[in-house]
């Protein structure tokens, strides 16, 4: 069976992308009118790097209204909607502690990239305002039921006695029932909405007349308390406010110089690797250098945010050991590969044989490897991240088993690990295949001792 050839030109239009998306992605692109910059890519320089490395602000929130009026559910709620919004700006690596009994919330988050000036109060001022809920009609946020304290009184967790299942009860107000009772006759959905975040969108069975309703669903005791927190949050009738003279200035735990320390280090393993890598595979060694160029700079991008559209992911230690290992996945690739294909040279074949059936035989065993810690990643990110996001949905019927914890570092972890791996599927195993097999029909290299093989004699 014949299989098509790759085009000699595939090398370097492969290698063009790869070199401008390692620019891109190291340096960004952007300009300057005056003092303002205008992001077109963002860079490395964008990325807002967590806690241990950076360092950050700690606040300590307290309710604006008098200390016998607040519960321990009133606390549990205001964390929610710090902890919701904080995650709204693609901050994972953050601590929030509740201390019931003084009624204080103690928030530790790290720098954004941008900042220099260090601006504590500027860094927390809108985690502590008072949450827009809302009740909206299918999932159109500009529909709006009902919003607030006004009109949604109390969410609780709760049980159902006859099923045994989560639920999350529901009490109006006077005002909202009303409300409530026209559009369940209405609306066949009703979404709620935090701020600009949807949190649920439960279905409608039929109309509700009374003051009281429930939420059902895949809900276990966690998350249907999450819920009913973050309803609680976006009802409270009163905002968070912050005592000036508790702001510090946290020092990254690592040392200032610990990043440039890092940066170096890793740049000296990276180039040893690759000269490993040419001096025992030489040519195939030289392509795979190339291909893990090209992963390292698709997970910089997907790290910093590249376009400005989307925000910079918290990277910390365990979000670049992440990085690390899945480099490592991306050279056991290339090896499997390469030493396939000095079998087949051994067998007899000649150069676009022994590629085409060394790419072939270690195709399976670098995919079962790479799928496996794709799915480590993923129940990483699901078990670690927040109950709302859409891996925790995923694998909620294995995470109710254990409940759900939210720890930035770990889910940073999770996400650098699973990015990486999907970029050593495109670079490791499609990139580098094709560039080799372009490269290989040039004549100056059509030299089996090249590719691993025995050296033509002449």
């Amino acid at each position: 069976m014949k299989t098509k050839k790759t085009g000699k030109p595939t090398v370097f239009i492969i290698l063009a992308l790869i070199l401008a998306l390692t620019f891109t992605s190291f340096f960004g692109i952007s300009s300057y009118y005056g003092d303002t910059r205008n992001i077109y890519i963002k860079g490395a320089n964008d990325i807002r790097w967590g806690i241990d490395i950076s360092g950050g602000v700690e606040a300590v929130f307290s309710p604006d209204k008098a200390d016998a009026e607040i519960t321990a559910d009133d606390m549990d709620s205001a964390k929610a909607i710090i902890e919701t919004r904080l995650v709204n700006q693609n901050i994972t690596d953050y601590e929030v502690y509740t201390d019931i009994n003084k009624h204080q919330i103690i928030v530790r988050f790290p720098w954004s990239a941008d900042e220099s000036d260090f601006d504590a109060a500027a860094a927390i001022s809108e985690l502590g305002e008072t949450a827009l809920l809302k009740f909206c009609g299918n999932e159109d946020k500009n529909d709006v039921i009902l919003s607030g304290s006004e009109d949604i009184e109390r969410a609780d967790a709760d049980v159902l006695k006859e099923t045994g299942e989560y639920i999350v009860n529901l009490t109006f107000t006077q005002t909202g029932m009303s409300k409530f009772s026209a559009a369940t006759a209405k609306y066949k959905q009703i979404s709620i909405w935090m701020d600009d975040t949807e949190i649920s969108a439960p279905t409608v069975n039929e109309q509700i007349t009374s003051n009281t309703a429930y939420i059902s669903g895949n809900f276990d005791a966690e998350s249907a308390k999450d819920l009913a927190n973050k309803i609680n949050a976006g009802s409270l009738p009163f905002a968070l406010t912050v005592d000036n003279s508790k702001l510090q200035i946290i020092s990254p735990t690592l040392g200032s110089n610990a990043l440039n320390v890092m940066l170096i280090a890793g740049s000296i393993a990276f180039a040893a690797i690759c000269v490993l890598m040419i001096l025992r595979y030489r040519l195939p060694g030289v392509i795979a250098s190339v291909a893990l160029l090209g992963q390292l700079a698709g997970m910089i991008a997907c790290i910093s945010g590249y376009l400005p559209a989307f925000s910079s992911f918290t990277l910390t230690v365990p979000g670049i050991a992440g990085i690390i290992l899945s480099i490592g996945v991306g050279v056991d690739a290339n090896v499997i590969a390469f030493e396939r294909i000095r079998e087949e040279f051994k067998n007899g074949k000649t150069i676009d044989g022994a590629i085409a059936s060394g790419y072939q035989n270690s195709l399976n065993a670098v995919v079962d490897g790479n799928v496996t810690i794709v799915i480590v990643s993923l129940v990483l990110m699901g078990a670690f991240g927040t109950p709302d996001s859409l891996i925790a949905k995923v694998f909620s019927p294995i995470m109710s088993l254990f409940g759900t914890a939210i720890t930035g570092s770990i889910y940073s972890f999770g996400y650098t690990l699973l990015i990486g791996v999907i970029f050593n599927l495109i670079m490791g195993v499609w990139a580098s295949q094709k560039m080799l097999k372009s490269i290989s029909r040039y004549k100056f290299v059509r030299n089996p001792w090249l590719y691993g093989g025995v050296k033509n004699e002449k």
